[in-house]
């Protein structure tokens, strides 16, 4: 499974690969990071994180340490 964390409005949002629906909306992009980190930890999943763009500025495949950001 892949989780990406998008900008969407005025917020962020976080969405599963392969789901029509938005996991969460956001205000910042910092709280859709947080919450798309811990699901995709638990889930040992990537984490896609766009930026405002939509370029993609991060890009990690989590497991049970923590991936520190680039």
């Amino acid at each position: 499974m892949k989780l990406t964390v998008v900008p969407l409005g005025n917020g962020w949002a976080v969405k599963k690969e392969g789901s029509s629906r938005l996991t969460i909306v956001t205000d910042n992009q910092r709280d859709a990071v947080r919450v798309a980190r811990e699901i995709a930890k638990s889930h040992k999943s990537e984490l896609i994180v766009h930026r405002k763009d939509g370029k993609i500025r991060e890009k990690n495949s989590q497991s049970s340490k923590d991936v520190q950001p680039r």
